[in-house]
């Protein structure tokens, strides 16, 4: 049977069948073979799997990223981003990136950090002589800090398959999102220092900073209002996810007043479609993770790998490696779904704190929307920039070191994922 799960799994992967569907076909086929169990299970499972309540969270954190990005906030935080870090040297390189880490706290979506900012920040750092294809490396590559910094609809999944608190996984991704954003500027002033990419020739002006903050502070207020409402009691990740619809309303229409009445049609029609989405996948991936469950896949595993070793430290190293070749063919969410009730009960056992280890999966397999053959991140931004994958990769290379190096930092010491959850007691 375990045979069986694997030979349909890969074969239906490979065909590129959409994963939902996989997850469908390989449970039917699984089903169908076990005999003794009614194909009825399916249906059951799959409302099981979506018929939650933190679950609610996640329509509403999409529906509350859209209207924000309808709201034409993307050009008040790159201003702002200007007025940080633009005079440093490879000035634009940082405003992307820092502005990748404002607008993370907005959308928490890399697809669409990718989309919004490089469809701006790309044609103007190749006014400034930056090469079209490193303009395009610095986007992606920043654009994975958004679902590491909250609100982020991946921690909210991962919570719930793990009963961990989403609270706590959105403090807990708070260090290693800015830890990354720095790691990423580093890169980029060494390479821009190389290349004597220029910096903001235009001097520094406290009334237009006072001005920029006053335009940008109203929109970057959504994720303090989140996580201040969380830690505080006043509601939970659900409650907090449709007070960010209500805020990004009133911002959109009362306050920037850049959104209409008829905007809203596609901008429900779009988060109807991303929900969706997510829905069928993680209503699929709970029939299929019941089957896992019953063949006793994630007990296997964990024998498997404790027979190699049973050091903390070298299974965290061999779980990186497999999560990182596994961010390269399968899509973020659903490696969320498949992997983690498989490896969450082994590193358990071995001692590891499950939200360090939750964290340590999201930063993976965030790492992995940059990375061929099925990178979205890649692929979003190479449809922006125009370009073909080739060259573009060439310079996401160091980048993608870099972040690596962060992934692995961040694995063995856990004080930048623990630190916040432990101040505001969430573990």
């Amino acid at each position: 049977m375990n045979f069986l799960l694997g030979i349909s799994f890969f074969l239906t992967l490979a065909l590129g069948i959409p994963i939902a569907f996989v997850l469908g076909i390989t449970s039917l086929i699984a089903l169908i073979a076990l005999s003794n169990i009614p194909l009825h299970l399916i249906p059951q499972r799959l409302f099981t799997g979506m018929d939650s309540f933190p679950i609610m969270a996640v329509p509403f954190f999409i529906l509350a990223g859209n209207l924000m990005n309808a709201s034409k906030i993307t050009d008040r935080i790159i201003d702002f981003s200007k007025l940080l870090v633009g005079r440093i040297r490879g000035g634009l390189g940082h405003v992307n990136i820092v502005a990748s880490m404002f607008f993370a706290g907005i959308s928490g979506s890399a697809v669409a950090d990718t989309s919004a900012l490089g469809s701006i920040l790309i044609p103007a750092m190749v006014r400034e002589r930056y090469s079209t294809a490193y303009s395009a490396a610095v986007t992606a590559s920043s654009s994975i800090i958004g679902p590491i910094i909250p609100p982020s609809i991946p921690m909210v999944i991962l919570a719930m398959i793990a009963n961990l608190s989403v609270g706590g996984l959105f403090l807990g991704g708070v260090l290693p999102g800015i830890f990354i954003g720095f790691g990423l500027m580093a890169v980029n002033y060494i390479i821009s220092r190389k290349r004597n990419y220029e910096k903001s020739q235009e001097p520094f002006r406290w009334k237009d900073f006072s001005k920029s903050l006053l335009g940008a502070i109203i929109p970057l207020l959504m994720p303090l209002i989140i996580l201040g409402g969380i830690l505080g009691g006043i509601f939970t990740p659900t409650e907090a996810a449709s007070v960010a619809v209500i805020y990004s309303l009133f911002v959109g229409f009362f306050i920037l007043r850049t959104l209409s009445l008829k905007d809203l049609p596609n901008i429900f029609f779009r988060s109807m479609v991303l929900t969706s989405t997510i829905l069928i996948v993680f209503g699929m991936a709970n029939v299929f993770s019941w089957i896992l469950a019953t063949q006793q896949i994630p007990q296997k595993v964990s024998q498997y790998i404790l027979s190699i070793s049973r050091n903390p430290y070298v299974i965290l190293f061999l779980i990186n490696i497999f999560l990182l070749i596994v961010g390269c063919f399968l899509e973020g969410l659903a490696a969320i779904m498949i992997l983690v009730p498989i490896l969450m009960p082994l590193v358990i056992q071995v001692g590891i704190n499950p939200m360090h280890f939750a964290l340590i999966v999201i930063v993976n397999l965030m790492i992995g929307l940059i990375t061929p053959p099925v990178g979205l991140c890649l692929i979003v931004v190479c449809g922006v920039a125009r370009m073909k994958v080739g060259p573009i990769l060439k310079e996401i290379l160091p980048f993608l070191l870099v972040e690596i190096i962060i992934l692995f930092i961040i694995t063995y010491f856990p004080w930048f994922t623990l630190t916040l959850p432990r101040l505001f007691k969430f573990t």
